[in-house]
């Protein structure tokens, strides 16, 4: 975002220079007006600035000024300056949508604090609309697997080149990294998006029926069977079957899907007629699998069956240059559940959840974003966000924000280490230091670090 500017109209030669002058010191980028020509051409909605107007100016005066600046984006601040402050005036001026009413003389100072507010709004409101437009122009793997670290684009690359294909595949992941989205994703974004998504937890099926849940059964196959059943894997013929938590299944049964999975048959229980199966199998685990097999809790033959093609989930906490982004998209699915308006998300706010390690990754910050959402969650207040406060120091956060912020630069520039440095108003070697400092990927760059 570029430097913010302040646009000051007033058409006192004198008060109006002095204003500027005052104003640039304390550190603003001002541009003057006479009056209300030329202000226009200046104003848009992405403008980053806030304008301050005298109101009695013998043209256009000060409140017709703001009335057509906020036809042009009523979100824009507007500072309202006067010698004829009395408290009428002041409620109408507020009534009217000014950010702020000044009665002369002032010390300019106190415009500049003002200033200053008013531009942390306003860069917020911008962020939070290019945030809003990135993710609405997001489609396909965009949409479903959100960020713009190199971790996501690595992921969204793998899954794109794999969505299309009928290979089974292994995906690995911490406890609510998202491996069902990516399978979701595998599943919809391929040929098969028109069959059946069968999602099977398989820590979740009670070991007295779960061979009858997965293959299906005949009438009287066993005592209650009063009816033929048609098992899950047989339900997602022409589909993708999702086995989450495969490390829970049980050895006997881990036998009998290696069987299914390598001649893509079934025979219901009670039956001896084999049934072909058009499938493709994913499979997600929070463990280590070849660990577990050299363990004898999970079978090494169906370990290897499944392991042709792995797609590893990064965990939050390695992409926090991505919650700013998946923090806006999980508030707007809330704001659908809910039918609830998104409060404005304060830098405050953000610093504190990429302060956090998320041990629950992405499922746990899209509770955060429930709760924000409902009106429960707010920087500092009761909740998981007033534990990150009290236990994360202030550079720790401050660290976190700048990592973030020079990786989306990167993302932006393409990697290009030169215009990033550029865009961030910092050196050459600022920068590679930074990128050490930070761990940042560096495959993308267009030159090489310093020794």
């Amino acid at each position: 975002m570029d430097r913010a500017t302040v646009l000051l109209v007033d058409d006192e030669p004198d008060l109006r220079e002095a204003l500027a002058e005052g104003l640039e010191l304390a550190g603003h980028s001002v541009d003057t007006f006479e009056g209300a020509s030329g202000v226009f051409g200046t104003l848009g909605r992405d403008f980053y600035g806030v304008l301050v107007t005298d109101i009695r100016m013998p043209q256009t005066d000060g409140f017709d000024l703001m009335r057509k600046a906020l036809e042009i984006d009523p979100a824009l601040p507007v500072i309202l300056i006067t010698g004829h402050g009395d408290v009428p005036l002041a409620v109408q001026a507020m009534r009217a949508g000014a950010y702020d009413f000044i009665e002369k003389p002032f010390p300019v100072s106190r415009l500049s604090t003002v200033i200053e507010r008013a531009l942390e709004k306003r860069r917020l409101v911008l962020e939070n609309r290019l945030l809003r437009e990135q993710l609405a122009s997001r489609t396909g793997l965009e949409g479903r697997l959100v960020g713009r670290s190199a971790a996501m684009e690595r992921l969204r690359g793998l899954v794109g080149a794999l969505a299309g294909t009928d290979a089974d595949v292994l995906i690995i992941g911490e406890t609510g990294a998202g491996k069902e989205v990516v399978a979701r994703a595998l599943h919809e974004e391929g040929h098969r998006r028109e069959g059946p998504f069968v999602a099977l937890n398989c820590g979740g099926l009670p070991a007295e029926i779960i061979e009858s849940e997965l293959f299906g059964h005949e009438k009287g196959a066993f005592t209650g069977a009063a009816s033929q059943r048609i098992g899950k894997l047989e339900h997602a013929h022409g589909g993708t079957v999702f086995l989450d938590e495969i490390e829970s299944m049980p050895l006997d049964l881990q036998v009998k899907l290696l069987r299914v999975i390598e001649t893509r048959t079934i025979e219901r229980l009670g039956s001896n007629r084999s049934i072909p199966l058009d499938l493709r199998f994913l499979a997600a685990t929070k463990d280590d699998l070849e660990v577990a097999g050299n363990a004898g809790r999970f079978r090494k033959d169906l370990f290897y069956r499944l392991n042709v093609v792995t797609v590893e989930i990064p965990p939050l906490r390695a992409r926090k240059e991505d919650i700013p982004l998946l923090f806006h998209h999980l508030t707007r699915e809330a704001r659908a559940r809910y039918r609830r308006e998104i409060p404005d998300v304060t830098p405050t706010f953000v610093s504190e959840l990429m302060a956090r390690d998320w041990p629950g990754n992405v499922r746990e910050l899209r509770n955060v974003a429930d709760r924000f959402v409902l009106g429960l969650e707010r920087p500092g207040g009761a909740g998981p966000s007033a534990n990150a406060a009290e236990t994360t120091v202030l550079s720790e956060r401050v660290a976190a924000y700048e990592r973030a912020v020079i990786a989306e630069e990167l993302a932006k520039n393409g990697g290009s280490l030169k215009a990033t440095y550029e865009g961030l108003g910092l050196s050459r070697k600022a920068l590679y230091e930074k990128i050490r400092k930070y761990g940042l990927d560096r495959t993308a760059t267009d030159g090489e670090l310093p020794g």
